[in-house]
């Protein structure tokens, strides 16, 4: 089965407010396998439009990666997201 991954690329508007977030993301993550592959640090515009923080996240399969997202523990760390955070997410399928 191949694994699951989301890519998301942030701009956060208030930090001390994301430390929030990702508190309360952290039992989805955990209960749906998440392992982070990236999460902020050093990158390179190579086209297009960027944002500040980029993340990579590996599920064990796309299912799991979604069900994470939409499950209603994600739920109430996205609402917190969303109010401090420009993001765009997508799940995608491993090879």
């Amino acid at each position: 089965m191949a694994k699951g991954y989301w890519i998301a690329r942030v701009d956060i508007r208030d930090p001390e407010r994301y430390k929030d977030y990702v508190a309360a993301a952290k039992p989805a993550f955990e209960k749906y396998g998440a392992v982070f592959l990236a999460r902020g640090g050093e990158y390179t515009k190579l086209e297009g439009q960027v944002r500040a923080r980029n993340v990579v996240i590996e599920f064990p399969s796309h299912q799991a990666a979604v069900d994470c997202y939409n499950s209603p523990e994600y739920q109430i760390a996205a609402k917190i997201r969303q109010e401090v955070a420009d993001a765009e997410m997508v799940v995608v399928e491993g090879v």
